[in-house]
């Protein structure tokens, strides 16, 4: 991918880190039951597909397109129902086509921007918005930071690209499917500096305290002008079809290009 830029050393960092900014560095895992409570994630597709009505109603989209990169262990049906709602928002809405998330691999550094550029192309140059659950989100955010001129913004949904990388229920499950070098790079000092750092693009990263998979604290973000940090109710398995996630979505694809504005419930 492109040049990265030059990333302050951790002390930099940590001195420039307000001090309402959640600490990451220290977080920890989840507790036992947040990870029970993940059952909920049903519900909260039950309640979507009831709330369709009201969903219709929501800021319609200008058609620019829209790609959806899946969770760790997902694939394309899991971000199936958000990929609908957005199209019938007005979207142009890609999976990622990749299939199933099996972690990071150096293909990527290929595949994801040939598939931005694939993207772009079909909707006439139009900038693309990035939407990543989890680590997808990661890699949205990696994705924009290399080519942001072909972003218009980026959207995580419980995505821990900063602090402490083992504070999660799934640590040990992505450290056996990822193994060797790419391991040792994902999780490198530098990586996890570079991964930190706000991008240059329109950024919502959306976390939950609730979440039982991975530690809220790491799906913040920085600051920076044009990035801000978004509490919702949800379950982690259920960020895709959450009803308060999918409205705050809604509302920030609707935003015009080049006017971004925080949120505001």
């Amino acid at each position: 991918m492109a040049s990265i830029p030059e990333i302050p050393e951790p002390a930099e960092v940590e001195a420039e880190r307000p001090a309402q900014l959640p600490d990451a560095v220290n977080a920890a895992a989840p507790r036992h039951v947040l990870r029970v409570l993940e059952w909920r994630t049903g519900l909260e597709y039950v309640a979507a597909r009831r709330a369709m009505r009201r969903i219709a109603d929501w800021p319609r989209g200008d058609g620019h397109p829209v790609l959806v990169l899946p969770g760790f262990l997902a694939g394309p049906s899991s971000t199936e129902l958000l990929r609908n709602i957005l199209r019938r928002l007005g979207y142009r809405v890609y999976d990622w086509g990749l299939g199933y998330n099996m972690g990071y691999r150096a293909s990527m550094t290929e595949t994801l921007p040939a598939r931005l550029r694939r993207i772009r192309e079909r909707a006439d140059g139009r900038k693309v918005s990035l939407i990543g659950w989890s680590a997808g989100g990661i890699y949205a955010r990696e994705l924009a930071r290399a080519f942001p001129d072909d972003v218009r913004s980026v959207i995580t949904l419980g995505s821990p690209f900063r602090g402490n990388h083992r504070a999660s229920t799934a640590w040990k499950v992505w450290r056996l499917v990822n193994r060797g070098n790419e391991l040792t790079e994902a999780v490198s000092e530098q990586a996890q500096l570079r991964r930190a750092q706000p991008l240059s693009v329109p950024t919502t990263c959306i976390y939950s305290k609730s979440d039982g998979i991975v530690a809220w604290q790491c799906c913040t973000s920085l600051p920076a002008p044009e990035t801000e940090n978004i509490e919702v109710h949800s379950s982690h398995l259920g960020y895709g079809h959450n009803v308060e996630t999918l409205l705050v979505i809604a509302d920030r694809l609707a935003q015009p290009e080049d006017c971004w504005r925080p949120f505001h419930r």
